[in-house]
């Protein structure tokens, strides 16, 4: 049996802050807007216990922040549903977007779909999320004052975040696999010059290790000796590498070789009708507060999207 098509005026793919940002601005237009995501609303935030780098809360949760957003963007009558999308196909000035189990129709189509950081795998790892294990140095940094943290990666990120790190941290540790970093140049003698930073080379960690309430430390094996050792530490940070979560816009032709999805300062894919906000944009830094900032311009650039058909 065919699936019934509903047809908006503005899908938006994602409920994180961006998505329902641009849910706010396109509903509040008095477009017919759709908010599909393939878990709750909130996004990363559902995971994060406590966000104080946030215009307007001192501290907040971010299940509490999620909420006040979701009320805000259904105060305009923004609709959501749940909706794994599996793809999203043109047929003239309209988008078809598939989900697992509907599809629907619009002529505007907003991607937030965000980016995951690529996990270790390791024991601990999940069980000590948000309790001291961490992919963002700029988000928690705070929480890790005059404290011992270790930071996992050698790569841009991973020496870029250990030297922010270092403003806050009693001391910082770099534990990386390989015998030499793969940061660019001036960020590596950046971070040799600190003299908070250290290195623990050629090490296979195994786990993140705590005390059942929060983390404690590091386990690796030593590739040179076969030894299992430890590095003592209050939070760990993990750098090593972030997937956008593109998948289902491969068709498009608007990824970049990487997977991430180039705009413009408006939020223009290369597709009219087809924007991109957030952590699935080619950027430097993926925080709440920009994310927000991208699903303004997006909600405001569909309905001037829309206006524009319309006048054709």
């Amino acid at each position: 049996m065919s699936k019934e098509t509903k047809e908006y005026d503005v899908i938006i793919i994602g409920a994180g802050p961006g998505g329902m940002t641009a849910a706010v601005y396109a509903s509040r237009a008095n477009l017919n807007t759709l908010v599909l995501d393939r878990g709750p609303y909130g996004g990363q935030m559902n995971n994060t216990d406590a966000i104080d780098n946030y215009p307007g809360f001192l501290e907040i949760k971010g299940p509490d922040l999620a909420d006040k957003m979701h009320e805000t963007a259904t105060k305009f009558d923004a609709e959501f549903a749940y909706g794994d999308v599996q793809s999203v196909e043109l047929d003239g000035n309209m988008k078809v977007v598939k989900t697992d189990t509907a599809e629907y129709k619009a002529p505007v189509v907003i991607i937030a779909t965000g980016a995951d950081h690529r996990k270790l795998g390791v024991p601990g790892e999940e069980e000590y999320s948000g309790r001291g294990v961490s992919y963002c140095a700029v988000c928690d940094a705070a929480f890790f004052k005059d404290e011992d943290v270790a930071v996992i990666g050698g790569g841009d990120s991973a020496i870029e975040e250990g030297n922010y790190l270092s403003q806050m941290a009693k001391s910082v540790t770099d534990i990386h696999r390989r015998d030499k970093l793969r940061a660019q140049p001036s960020l590596q003698k950046r971070a040799f010059a600190n003299p908070k930073m250290s290195f623990v080379w050629d090490a296979n960690t195994t786990a993140i290790v705590g005390d059942g309430q929060k983390v404690t430390g590091v386990e690796y094996i030593d590739k040179d000796t076969g030894e299992k050792k430890e590095v003592k530490a209050a939070g760990v940070f993990i750098y090593v590498g972030v997937v956008p979560q593109t998948a289902a816009f491969k068709n498009l032709g608007i990824l970049d070789e990487k997977g991430w999805i180039p705009t413009d300062e408006n939020m223009h894919t290369k597709v009219p009708g087809i924007f991109a906000l957030g952590d699935v944009r080619q950027k430097n830094l993926r925080q709440i507060a920009n994310a927000v900032g991208d699903g303004s311009i997006a909600g405001q650039e569909a309905y001037n999207y829309i206006q524009d058909l319309n006048d054709k």
